[in-house]
């Protein structure tokens, strides 16, 4: 997915895979000496073997590339022949294009990454670039690679020490301590100067690797005649590696590095012959274009022999390309704002919450925390804003921190109060700084008190908890007591007479009179008698007039029957009566209709009325809130006004300042007689000066945000420092174990000195046989050398020159073989 957004083909991914794999497979490609002239060759070359595999993917003939690295062709004169390589030769050589393929396709990538991201039409390049290298390496053998990284190690630490205590001098001025400005990262300059300086490390490998006489020894040799008298250049001290050459005293501890194979390491050569194959059969797109600037090799003797054609990269060396690199990284760094992760590896087996004390002390010391701990020891390391200062340690003393409103005057009454000694501390104009140690001892003090309080409250609380239950059983106790007291009293007059006639005359007292409750019910009797008998009259009266409507009823229908022609005209009006009824009953309906319609609507009118009635309910609370919120952005604004009031006045500081640099800067511009380099250097301080401004601009709001952040952190690492004041206690108990047991290893390293002394001295008397051996040996070559030259001078006579040269192969076999000879009798006198 990566690939398809960046704008990758699939033509370009697919040979991107192909190339990576190649890579990895070269890995696996094995030589093998034929005959007796050391001649390298692969013994199979088939499609499922590593040489098969890894031309395949990279598109060329297997056989082609095999024999292009066991038998490469080179130019004699105008001439190309080819020449035998021996199998250390030979994988060097597929060690070399394998890094080659691989840098190129990594470049590659860069490139084609920045041409998707990046919009040639902005005329401001911001980007956010994330550096992850290699940490210090102090291994069992160190060699070319590890001094490299160690390097850019030293390189990166200088400026870390540089950027974060210059910025760190800079806000103890700013706050107006009393502070001189050291450049920690001269602290590593020696080091970085032994390697850079015209004379170096560097230079001195980059001359002995394009002599063509040069060997490890001459490059020790020289090394050593060199910088053996600066301090930081060391005798080896390696236990594990016994065979190595010298020592540097790096930030991280001292590294003992071995010399064997840097020459070579560093020319890196690629195998023109191979690049040729690859330039001119390769099915691999990708490939071809990798190698597009190299030159190569052509098939056949080029006629155009007048013309001298260089090489691509010719000239060039690892180190040469890794210095340049270097250089634009560190000058990219100095043009950034960077920030720093430091990462740490718990343990070694990828085990959840299983730390490996000695491993995280190890990397701590090779990433450079402990160096910039060092540091920060030095200065005042902890700090701390007035406020906060009041609002912690007012409980060492209120009166003094409310004797004042400066705050400088009332902290430094609170810390004379304690006898805290000043050297421990400065004020600042915002901040109070502390040395290393120093808030320690003021939070003990605090702690003391707060632990007092804590304990008069706790008894307090106790004293409420434990009174209540107090009071309880002292009632019950006072209870018991009278009881006890009752129950004597009762055993003591059971037996009085009068105590008996009292209870049981007791009982009687308070009952009713029988003769009053008799007379009582007899009238309410009565009375309810009475109204019974005015019923019955009643009863009787009603239906004697019962009697007399019935006798009416009677008349009344005789009379009716008389009447009964006018029925006809009663049933007409009756007629009329109902249709006026009818009429009257439809618009009854429809008025019932609309009332209840209206009933409806009223209903919905209510609803929506209780509905608004809750919502200007919520309204009201909404807007008391609102109005309570406001107060609080209000007092927050003040506060936020003064604090920023307080960074207005900071700037003011520095635009001051500025004004000054800028005045020095035009002194200096008039004083045309000074130097280029102090000119840089105050105009580079102008401008770290305005980067300063323009982050306590862009900080302003990041600090009030980070405030609560920074109380709530303390209080976490308050409990961290003393569970680690724990832990620290645990082991420095270990660390005494180590002495004990460091002491009894010095002993014995004692003892086996003095033994590698005596055998020194042996060993010394050994190499003096073997330098004169050596001396020979080169007079044979030198003798060697002027026949080789004879040869190319005497092209004419080429078939007497090889049969000179084939006698001149015996010789030198002969005296190889007495080398050979000669050394083995060495090593036998040396195991002697």
């Amino acid at each position: 997915d990566a690939f398809n957004v960046l704008g990758f083909a699939e033509q370009e991914k697919f040979d991107c895979y192909m190339l990576t794999a190649a890579v990895m497979t070269f890995g696996g490609v094995e030589y093998k000496t034929k005959g007796r002239d050391d001649q390298a060759e692969c013994e199979q070359i088939g499609a499922d073997t590593f040489p098969g595999k890894a031309a395949a993917l990279c598109g060329v003939d297997a056989f082609a590339m095999i024999k292009a690295f066991c038998k490469p062709r080179i130019k004699v004169g105008t001439e190309w022949v080819t020449k035998g390589q021996t199998c250390e030769q030979a994988t060097n050589a597929t060690g070399g294009i394998a890094r080659a393929i691989f840098d190129r396709l990594f470049k590659w990538l860069i490139e084609k990454c920045n041409n998707t991201l990046i919009d040639p039409t902005l005329k401001k390049a911001n980007f956010c670039a994330v550096l992850d290298i290699a940490g210090f390496e102090i291994f069992e053998y160190n060699g070319f690679e590890q001094i490299s990284i160690n390097f850019v190690n030293e390189k990166l630490q200088q400026f870390f020490n540089h950027h974060m205590f210059v910025v760190e001098q800079e806000e103890y001025v700013k706050e107006g301590i009393d502070w001189e400005m050291v450049d920690f990262g001269m602290d590593l300059q020696a080091a970085i100067i032994m390697f850079e300086k015209p004379m170096g490390l560097w230079a001195i490998l980059e001359e002995e690797s394009l002599f063509p006489k040069a060997t490890d020894k001459s490059f020790e040799e020289k090394l050593k005649a060199s910088l053996g008298k600066l301090p930081i250049f060391l005798k080896p001290q390696s236990k594990t590696d016994k065979n190595a050459h010298f020592a540097i005293s790096h930030y991280a501890g001292i590294v003992s590095y071995n010399v064997t194979g840097w020459l070579e390491k560093n020319k890196d050569p690629v195998n023109d012959t191979v690049v040729e194959i690859f330039k001119s059969t390769s099915t691999v797109p990708l490939l071809v274009h990798l190698w597009r600037d190299h030159p190569g090799q052509p098939t056949t003797a080029p006629k155009e022999e007048g013309k001298k054609k260089k090489k691509g990269g010719g000239g060039k060396t690892v180190s040469s390309v890794y210095l340049v690199s270097l250089g634009e990284l560190m000058n990219t760094l100095h043009q950034c704002e960077p920030h720093f992760v430091r990462c740490l590896v718990p343990n070694t087996h990828k085990k959840p919450g299983e730390v490996e004390p000695p491993l995280i002390m190890h990397q701590l010391t090779c990433n450079g925390v402990l160096e910039g701990i060092r540091i920060c020891m030095r200065g005042f390391p902890n700090r701390m804003l007035y406020d906060d200062f009041k609002m912690r340690y007012a409980i060492l003393g209120a009166a003094e921190i409310n004797s004042s409103s400066d705050n400088k005057t009332a902290a430094y009454a609170l810390l004379d109060k304690i006898e805290f000694s000043r050297d421990r501390y400065r004020l600042g104009h915002t901040l109070v700084f502390f040395r290393a140690g120093a808030l320690a001892g003021l939070e003990e003090k605090r702690d003391d008190i707060v632990l007092k309080l804590v304990r008069y409250f706790q008894g307090q609380c106790l004293q409420i908890i434990r009174g209540k239950a107090y009071q309880k059983r002292k009632d019950q106790r006072e209870l018991i007591k009278v009881c006890q007291r009752q129950f004597r009293r009762y055993m003591t007059l059971r037996t009085w007479g009068w105590f008996v006639i009292i209870q049981k005359t007791r009982p009687l007292i308070g009952q009713p009179n029988p003769e009053q409750e008799l007379r009582e019910l007899e009238e309410k009797c009565n009375a309810t008698y009475g109204a019974y008998e005015e019923a019955l009259n009643v009863t009787k009266q009603l239906e004697d007039e019962n009697v007399k409507l019935k006798e009416e009823i009677s008349a009344l229908n005789t009379e009716l029957s008389s009447k009964s022609g006018d029925l006809a005209v009663y049933q007409e009006r009756q007629t009329k009566a109902l249709a006026s009824k009818a009429d009257a009953e439809a618009a009854l309906a429809e008025v019932q209709s609309k009332l209840a319609q209206e009933e409806t609507s009223r209903q919905e009118l209510i609803a929506e009325k209780k509905k608004l009635e809750a919502g200007i309910g919520g309204k009201k609370k909404d807007v008391e809130d609102a109005r309570l919120a406001l107060q609080k952005v209000e007092q927050e604004k003040n506060s936020r006004d003064h604090a920023i009031k307080g960074l207005n006045d900071e700037i003011a500081e520095q635009d001051e300042l500025i004004n000054r640099l800028n005045k020095e800067k035009k002194m200096v511009s008039e004083n045309a007689a000074k130097s280029s380099d102090e000119l840089q250097g105050a105009s580079e301080k102008v401008n770290h000066l305005l980067n300063i401004k323009k982050k306590l601009e862009g900080t302003l709001d990041d600090l009030e945000s980070s405030l609560e952040k920074e109380k709530r952190d303390r209080a976490n690492i308050e409990r961290e420092r003393r569970k680690t004041e724990g832990e620290l206690k645990m082991i420095q108990d270990t660390v005494a174990d180590f002495d004990r047991s460091r002491k009894e290893l010095e002993g014995m390293i004692s003892r086996k000195e003095k033994d590698i002394s005596s055998q020194a001295h042996k060993l010394e008397d050994e190499q003096s046989v073997v330098s004169r051996l050596q001396k020979s040996i080169k007079e044979y070559q030198g003798r060697v050398e002027e026949m080789e030259e004879e040869l190319e001078a005497e092209r004419q006579s080429r078939a007497t020159a090889e049969r000179q040269r084939s006698d001149l192969a015996r010789e030198i076999e002969d005296l190889s073989d007495r080398l050979n000879e000669a050394g083995g009798a060495t090593a036998a006198q040396i195991e002697l």
